[in-house]
């Protein structure tokens, strides 16, 4: 590993943080998923091949990682979405805040895969080619998750939770993955 290496590195933690933060769904635990990722693209830059996208190869780490994490707290408890939604207050007295909370509860509904899906392609510009190769998955998936994962935001939005055709595709997503 070289100086300038690192350097490339620190370059990218900026878009690393807003994914982590989109995908763990909370700053402190996307401050450690992105310390963490940058560790292990320290530790294995012999992995690296030079010329290649540095900033897709770091969003990989990420990705597995946070992934890697789930699979591990699935094993070792589930977590209650009516307890944490119960647990939610308000901050400020700001209307858009509010709402700013809402839309961040939904998001955090959505199955991890349409959340990164989201994240990738609107929250970070990506295009679906590109989220694609990040996410490991066909460009015509990851146009297929943007779209169920949009249509499903705006009806957590409007009714408050998600139809059964929606529960329907995301199970056979999550077993086809």
């Amino acid at each position: 590993m070289t100086a300038t290496f690192g350097d490339d590195i620190v370059v990218h933690v900026p878009h690393l943080q807003r994914f982590a933060r989109r995908l763990a769904g909370n700053r402190s635990a996307a401050d450690d998923l992105v310390q963490e990722t940058v560790l292990r693209a320290m530790t294995h830059a012999h992995q690296f091949h030079p010329g290649t996208n540095l900033l897709a190869w770091l969003m990989t780490i990420l990705r597995n990682t946070y992934f890697n994490e789930k699979r591990r707290e699935k094993r070792l408890g589930t977590f209650d979405a009516k307890v944490a939604a119960t647990l939610q207050t308000a901050h400020g007295e700001q209307e858009w805040h509010l709402h700013l909370s809402d839309v961040e509860y939904r998001f955090a509904t959505l199955p991890a895969v349409q959340r990164e899906a989201l994240v990738l392609v609107g929250a970070n510009g990506l295009s679906y080619d590109h989220a694609a190769r990040i996410a490991g998955c066909a460009v015509g998936t990851m146009k297929s998750r943007v779209s169920r994962a949009r249509a499903q935001l705006q009806v957590l939005m409007e009714n408050g939770e998600a139809p059964t055709w929606h529960r329907q595709a995301d199970e056979t997503e999550r077993l086809a993955a």
